[in-house]
């Protein structure tokens, strides 16, 4: 089992019987990071080379077609694959792209409009994603509904991203590297304020997740366009070419060393989160009754032990031999209430939480 998930508090609890055997998405490693950076900036540069070489009406039919043929794929895996899991991201990269400029391009919606209008998409996913499921945890991606909250959020995220780097690098007047380098200064404080200051790692997640596709985006403009507007002027066409081979390269090293996949044995193995666990009931006196092994019925009736021959009651002490309520410490005598020892292994909710040892190896082995 991964560091993320060691630990579990509430906000990772599933609220649903699991569906998958492991989790539909990968464990959160260097190699996720690096992926997602490249996809981000792969999809900006292919999104502005297809509308700017084809009708934009096309190119958008074009993008939606590979997200939906992305999306069935993936939604129809049984397990986690490197190749599928990162087409559909690198699809919902393009078409996030797309769906941002369209408000803008075709509509004349400013790009502060569009920003906030995503951000606002985004959050009304959070609250229902958190309202139905009791949890944001990408690792509880076990079900079919997650799962599609899980995507409905990385698309909010792409297209919110995209607004916001165009809106600093053009309505703020910032340029391409600028908007770039300050968007990887706020990637950082989060990474830091994880590592360092215990933020909580699903919202620090979230957060570097939104954050990772300006940052992308940014510095694929910055290369692509051309000299007149800021850039180094290498063309859309070659920077998504060479983002496309070096993200190849990355997935099918990872498909084939398996290092950022869940093992479903350890997943069967874990145990389960103290607040899913069901007590055996005791009774005073009675030794408590074990459940049979899965699989194995109860014993028939006529197998149980006769009434004489069951536990005695003598392990409970007589009334009699109870110390008299004068007898008994005081109640000032009691440690208070925030002195007494915790029934759980950690402090607060946020300290189950901080399981990771770095932002940026959340999960590695």
């Amino acid at each position: 089992m991964s560091r993320w998930d060691e630990g579990r508090s509430r906000w990772d609890e599933p609220a649903a019987p699991a569906r998958y055997a492991a989790s539909k998405v990968p464990l959160i490693t260097v190699y996720f990071w690096i992926i997602k950076l490249l996809s981000t900036a792969m999809g900006e540069a292919t999104s502005d080379y297809m509308v700017r070489t084809i009708d934009p009406v096309i190119a958008v039919l074009i993008g939606f077609a590979g997200f939906v043929v992305a999306m069935v794929l993936q939604l129809r895996a049984k397990a986690y694959s490197a190749w599928i899991y990162w087409l559909a991201v690198v699809m919902v990269a393009v078409f996030g792209t797309q769906a941002a400029d369209v408000l803008h391009i075709k509509f004349g919606v400013p790009y502060t409009a569009s920003t906030a209008f995503y951000a606002v998409v985004l959050a009304v996913i959070f609250i229902l994603w958190y309202r139905t499921e009791r949890t944001l945890s990408i690792h509880s991606i076990r079900t079919p509904r997650r799962e599609l909250f899980y995507w409905a959020t990385v698309l909010a995220t792409f297209a919110m991203g995209t607004a916001t780097g165009d809106m600093t690098a053009r309505t703020l007047n910032l340029g391409y590297l600028a908007s770039g380098i300050w968007f990887s200064i706020a990637f950082a404080a989060v990474a830091v304020a994880h590592w360092k200051f215990r933020l909580n790692p699903i919202l620090a997640f979230w957060i570097a997740y939104v954050l990772t596709r300006p940052v992308g985006a940014s510095f694929a403009d910055y290369v692509a366009f051309p000299h007149s507007v800021g850039g180094l002027g290498a063309g859309h066409g070659t920077v998504a070419l060479v983002l496309t081979f070096m993200i190849v390269i990355l997935v099918g090293y990872l498909a084939v060393t398996r290092k950022d996949a869940e093992d479903p044995r350890q997943v069967a193995a874990s145990p389960a989160p103290a607040r899913q666990r069901r007590a055996v009931p005791r009774q005073p006196g009675y030794l408590p009754v074990q459940p049979p092994p899965p699989g194995e019925a109860w014993p028939p009736r006529h197998e149980w032990p006769e009434r004489d021959q069951r536990p005695a009651r003598g392990a409970s002490p007589a009334r009699g031999q109870r110390p008299a309520r004068g007898q008994r410490p005081p109640r000032d005598a009691w440690p208070a209430r925030d002195q007494r020892p915790s029934r759980r292994p950690w402090e607060t909710e946020d300290a189950a939480e901080q399981t990771a040892e770095g932002f940026f190896a959340w999960d590695d082995q």
